[in-house]
């Protein structure tokens, strides 16, 4: 047996008392897993399973200790497995998605994850926080590793992201989900690639990797969720310079910003050619459909006159935005302390949003 938790989770696959007590309420748990808030759980029969790739592409399920501490107030309906898949193959580099599956009937709806990480790191574990309530609410929910420098960039990550949603679309009916319910949610540097990919979603250049036999599906989406996005490129990439060099607060990440930028986009006209407002602006049509946006007050990684930038813009177009802001709290949040009010009101707000929109 093995702990797959990051450093964002707690540890629980230790000492003698703590085994006893996950067992004394793993029974209690079960007869009442429609009733219960989501439980944390230990290692159990309840307990999700993850799975790995044999060679040759094949399953193999392997139990695993598992304890979230994500105490959401929303009502936990469904146990969960866990399954990670090759969704896409460049050269002998395979990319993984690591799959959230309710155990039930369905038809469940779909959310696709984008991890943050400035473009340029990150997989797809990052976002266990966010991913493993919103799966036990009833969604299947399929978190993406896509192409990072130096791999690719600009050019690269977008074009993997949009193959995922229509390979999920292709595959829906293997996971009980339903192919016309989908949504995208990104983490950051990930909420301005699932917003530009929701919107250019038919661009030859994000729909650019056939799948095959499969040419009529798209890659359209039902709702977005945006968690601190990098929602400007351009404009974070000034921001960061002129922060560079001083005391200002995030002076100090500075010059990490602005390598990251340079590392995935390469010049400032394809930053600018990133950023939703900017394309609304240029006159732009595309895909709108409702946004949330959700994000701390003392956010300092994600300027806010770029978010009131996006929703002026989004809205003046004729999209919905809905937004949320969690007082005292910075970027992250919800990775850094899954356990705090902001964390936990905020994965409410994804859950109760999901449902709303893709139910």
């Amino acid at each position: 047996m093995f702990c797959i938790a990051r450093c964002s989770l707690a540890c629980v696959d230790c000492g003698q008392a703590s085994r006893k007590r996950r067992s004394e309420r793993s029974a209690g748990n079960r007869a009442q897993a429609s009733l219960n808030p989501l439980l944390l759980r230990g290692r159990s029969a309840d307990a999700p399973r993850l799975r790995k790739l044999r060679p040759g592409g094949r399953m193999q399920p392997i139990a695993v200790s598992w304890r979230s501490t994500l105490m959401a107030s929303v009502l936990s309906r469904y146990e969960i497995d866990v399954e990670d898949v090759e969704y896409l193959r460049h050269g002998a580099k395979p990319l993984l998605m690591r799959l959230f599956k309710p155990r039930g009937e369905g038809p469940f709806p779909i959310v696709v994850d984008v991890h943050g990480g400035a473009w340029t790191r990150g997989d797809r574990t990052d976002d266990t926080p966010i991913n493993d309530p919103l799966a036990r609410s009833g969604v299947v929910v399929a978190a993406l590793d896509f192409r990072q420098p130096p791999d690719a960039g600009h050019d690269g990550a977008p074009a993997d992201i949009n193959y995922a949603i229509r390979w999920l679309k292709s595959r829906a009916g293997d996971w009980k989900a339903r192919a016309d319910r989908i949504g995208v949610m990104g983490i950051s540097s990930g909420g301005q690639q699932v917003m530009m990919g929701a919107f250019r979603h038919a661009d030859p250049r994000y729909a650019s990797i056939p799948l095959a036999g499969k040419a009529g599906i798209d890659a359209a989406v039902q709702c977005v969720i945006l968690c601190w996005p990098v929602i400007d490129p351009l404009g974070r990439y000034e921001y960061a310079k002129g922060l560079k060099g001083t005391s200002k607060p995030g002076a100090e990440l500075a010059e990490r910003w602005i390598e990251a930028h340079e590392q995935y986009w390469g010049s400032e006209q394809a930053m600018a050619d990133g950023a939703v407002a900017r394309a609304l602006e240029r006159g732009e049509k595309g895909s709108m459909p409702p946004v949330i946006y959700l994000q701390g007050t003392a956010d300092i990684a994600h300027p806010r006159p770029y978010l009131d930038n996006f929703v002026a813009a989004y809205r003046k177009a004729g999209g919905r935005v809905e937004q949320q802001f969690f007082e005292g709290v910075g970027e992250a949040f919800v990775k850094k302390d899954p356990k705090s009010a902001a964390s936990i009101a905020c994965i409410d707000k994804i859950v109760e949003f999901v449902h709303r929109e893709l139910d």
